[in-house]
């Protein structure tokens, strides 16, 4: 089982266009299109389960930075939080060259 990161996608993207996308590669046991708790609106990402690593690693070569509603989406195997590289965004607080105004 590999869990696949797919990242900048369009917000008018669906769970059942995931799933249509990445049957074409392998059976799809589960997606998880991430969505604003308040207003319903997608964020952008998901995540795809696929029960069979080689249809995984297929969908990400035939699917990683290809064009998907204008944008070009990026599709890679999740890393659990530990395993991610350390940086990144965020803002700056006091003492780490942040404005709080």
């Amino acid at each position: 089982m590999m869990n696949l990161y797919v990242g900048n996608l369009p917000y008018s993207v669906t769970e059942d266009q995931l799933r249509d996308t990445f049957a074409a590669y392998g059976e799809v046991a589960r997606v998880n299109l991430i969505t604003d708790k308040f207003s319903g609106q997608s964020k952008g990402f998901a995540f795809v389960e696929m029960p069979d690593n080689a249809a995984a690693d297929a969908a990400i070569k035939a699917l990683n930075d290809t064009q998907m509603g204008g944008r070009n989406i990026k599709v890679n195997q999740a890393k659990p939080r530990g395993e991610r590289p350390a940086g990144g965004g965020g803002r700056g607080g006091p003492g780490r060259g942040g404005s709080r105004w």
